[in-house]
């Protein structure tokens, strides 16, 4: 579930619980509501955490620092 996916169930969560007067019996809408907004920000902020994580720091001057690989070999004799 991405950024999108974690607004559209806050979204309808408080779409749930505010906007509407529904009454089902056996099932109280408004917690149904508020338990998918929660989902939606829990979501959202894992989400967020992971993709802080993965993103690499620029320099100052705004490039990204090249990937440098070296092979060593140390059974190899020159």
């Amino acid at each position: 579930m991405g950024i999108g996916g974690c607004i559209i169930l806050i979204a309808v969560g408080a779409i749930i619980t505010f906007a509407t007067n529904w009454h089902m019996k056996g099932v109280n809408l408004d917690l149904v509501g508020l338990i998918m907004m929660a989902v939606g920000v829990i979501g959202l902020a894992a989400y967020v955490s992971i993709f802080k994580r993965r993103r690499i720091p620029p320099t100052p001057d705004g490039d990204v620092p090249p990937v440098v690989e070296e092979r060593y070999y140390p059974d190899q004799r020159y």
